[in-house]
């Protein structure tokens, strides 16, 4: 049996990883896209990443799916596109999220061939979309979902079992029990490990102990800020932004997940009477339809907000609160000169809406962009982050006059205490340890972290490494 590692080797999105039974019988986990540079910026050195394979797609027999956000799942509709004609595996609810956020992928992926065809110079060839809606229709009639903890056969040797990774509603760590030559071998692969004690999911459910384990590494040199006082800081923000120097609060917040977990805390606090009386305005379609699946999927809430619901049976919805599908009325967002909160998409602000809510609000010192999560560095989120003076918009430079506020508590990436705490009981079992979907430098402290705590062999492979077991 062999591992391979097709993606998200050193780096943090395009999550693909190989494994090549004796038999030949080949299990892809994961099959995502490249995230993470300015859709502005032509020939980034991974963008050859999304149109490539480091196998032939034809050949890939099932396809294991830890979640639905798109750098695990967004090159899906590609690889069917490209000849794979297997199951995809995952749990209920990452498969309805998957129907939504990868047809809005392909309108993206259309959007950008057609931006970067008007860019082109007369000799060069035009670009195609990686993937069209008709990708994703055919691909979704291949998904196979199951329940938590319900194991399922995806070979007559090879035995699933998905448990709640507690990232994103659906989101799974996987593990794999394999027979092969009398032997059997146990493989975990993480997934991205969420955070305990967090709103709406159930915290984190360790997998069972495993021989081998491919482990996320997204936050591994750090710790979050600590939760208890994040309400009282969104406060804060919002009186000052909004009350004191009438502006708008500008979140640029992935659509899933992390737009659900703010809206909940808002309705949180407008039911406790704290929230200012400003409109609060979610523009992202993605999030209007995200949320219509959390609400369908109440089996993966934890108890505080199924307590929550007996008061107010929509967490996701209050007074004042609008959801923005048209192009139209995202627009008069950016003519509206009174206070307000608007939660729009991407949350690295290198895509989507909030992009043009960063070209018009970023040059007003009254406004305030609070950034929320993980921004590659090279995106405008991770330039704000890193205290960019100015930012290239749309073709113009913008001065950064407005205030930028970091909250990291809303990560739904574990830290290196919370991934600690998950994979401990992993420590008398693992043989071998490979850290992937993280940074190079973050991967090195992860990696020296766990040597610390009592973990022995520990790699971070590169592109293409392919291990034999």
């Amino acid at each position: 049996m062999t591992i391979k590692f097709c993606g998200a080797a050193r780096e943090v999105t395009g999550s693909s990883h190989l494994i090549t039974l004796d038999d030949g019988f080949k299990i892809l986990l994961d099959c995502g896209l490249y995230q993470g540079g300015d859709e502005e910026e032509i020939g980034h050195p991974m963008e050859d990443f999304n149109r490539n394979w480091l196998f032939d797609p034809e050949k890939i027999d099932c396809l294991v799916l830890s979640h639905a956000h798109i750098d695990h799942s967004g090159r899906i509709p590609k690889l069917v596109a490209d000849g794979f004609r297997g199951r995809i595996y995952s749990t209920h609810a990452t498969r309805d999220l998957c129907n939504i956020m990868l047809m809005d992928s392909a309108k993206i992926q259309q959007y950008d061939a057609e931006y970067k065809n008007k860019k082109r110079t007369g000799n060069e060839p035009p670009v195609e979309p990686l993937y069209e809606p008709n990708d994703v229709r055919r691909a979704m009639g291949q998904f196979a979902s199951y329940n938590y903890d319900q194991p399922f056969f995806i070979h007559p040797n090879v035995q699933v079992r998905f448990r709640d990774a507690g990232h994103i509603i659906g989101s799974a760590n996987v593990t794999l029990e394999i027979m092969e030559n009398g032997e059997r071998k146990r493989i975990g692969f993480t997934g991205d490990i969420g955070r305990p004690h967090r709103p709406i999911l159930e915290d984190p459910t360790p997998m069972p102990e495993v021989d081998y384990l491919i482990c996320e590494s997204t936050y591994g040199d750090r710790e979050h800020e600590s939760a208890p006082g994040e309400a009282e800081h969104l406060i804060r923000i919002i009186q000052h932004t909004c009350v004191e120097k009438k502006g708008k609060v500008i979140i640029p917040a992935f659509s899933v997940g992390r737009t659900q977990e703010i809206v909940y805390m808002l309705d949180q606090l407008h039911h406790a009477g704290k929230l200012p009386k400003v409109p609060v305005f979610v523009d992202s379609p993605l999030a209007v339809n995200a949320t219509e699946v959390f609400i369908n999927h109440p089996e993966c809430f934890d108890s505080q907000v199924h307590e929550y619901m007996m008061e107010n049976e929509d967490p996701f919805g209050f007074n004042g609160l609008s959801y923005i599908r048209s192009v139209e009325g995202s627009k008069q967002l950016n003519n509206m000169h009174k206070p307000c909160i608007i939660i729009s998409a991407s949350g690295m602000m290198n895509a989507g809406r909030i992009r043009h809510h960063l070209f018009n609000n970023i040059e007003n010192n009254r406004n305030t962009f609070l950034i929320v999560g993980y921004c590659a560095p090279e995106t405008p989120g991770g330039r704000l982050r890193n205290g960019a003076k100015s930012l290239h918009v749309f073709g113009k430079y913008r001065q950064v006059l407005a205030d930028v506020e970091v909250m990291d508590s809303f990560s739904a990436h574990g830290d290196r205490v919370e991934m600690l705490d998950f994979i401990r009981n992993q420590r008398d079992s693992v043989k071998k340890i490979w850290l992937v979907h993280g940074t190079i430098d973050r991967q090195e402290k992860w990696r020296d972290y766990l040597r610390q705590n009592g973990f022995a062999d520990i790699a971070i492979p590169e592109l293409g490494h392919e291990e034999q077991l």
